[in-house]
């Protein structure tokens, strides 16, 4: 969808999508952003800030460790900074590879696989979220399945030839129950020109 077309979208609809949008945003940057910040206090790395958003900051608090936690007027991401980052993209301050090794909350200063481990943690948050939202939603819904159903039979086609009609449902092929349309796309997807025994 290009600027244009979204410009033209009723109001409405920008309204209604919207808000649903961005707390969908914010909850996954805080995960993410919490996968860094948790494995960061595990291997003794000193949290200077953990702004969720950018620019200006709305509210914000400081926690027992010295932790700015911030909410921020630009809901498109967030960071962590450590101790010894000259910015929020991480990189280290002038000083700070100098100092590192002499301050044990400098980011910089610890060991190779723990910095690694802080780096990964943010993206691996993430993937166990999508892990646990999929979880609950096929425990509370289940699995979606689309039936072993004809939709549309093609003139000419195979179909039309072998007698399917328009919504015939595919109970079995050679024998073997089909109980959705993957199965019968897999029962059929390696023989072509196989005389199969559909029921």
């Amino acid at each position: 969808m290009d600027v244009l077309n979204f410009l033209h979208l009723p109001v409405v609809t920008l309204i209604f999508y919207t808000p649903p949008f961005i707390a969908a945003l914010l909850i996954i940057v805080f995960v993410h952003e919490f996968g860094h910040f948790i494995v960061a206090r595990w291997c003794g790395v000193k949290v200077e800030a953990f702004s969720i958003g950018f620019g200006r900051e709305i509210t914000g608090w400081y926690d027992r460790h010295g932790t700015r936690w911030k909410l921020c007027w630009l809901p498109l991401g967030g960071y962590v900074k450590f101790h010894g980052d000259a910015n929020a993209a991480s990189l280290p301050s002038a000083d700070a590879m100098e100092n590192a090794k002499r301050e044990p909350g400098n980011f910089h200063g610890k060991p190779v696989w723990q910095r690694a481990a802080v780096v990964v943690a943010g993206p691996a948050a993430n993937f166990i979220l999508a892990i646990a939202i999929f979880a609950v939603a096929f425990g509370l819904v289940g699995v979606p399945v689309v039936a072993p159903k004809v939709f549309e039979v093609l003139a000419g086609s195979a179909a039309e030839k072998a007698g399917f009609l328009k919504d015939d449902l595919i109970l079995s092929i050679d024998g073997k129950t089909i109980a959705s349309f993957s199965g019968l796309q897999e029962a059929v997807f390696n023989r072509p020109g196989e005389l199969l025994a559909v029921i």
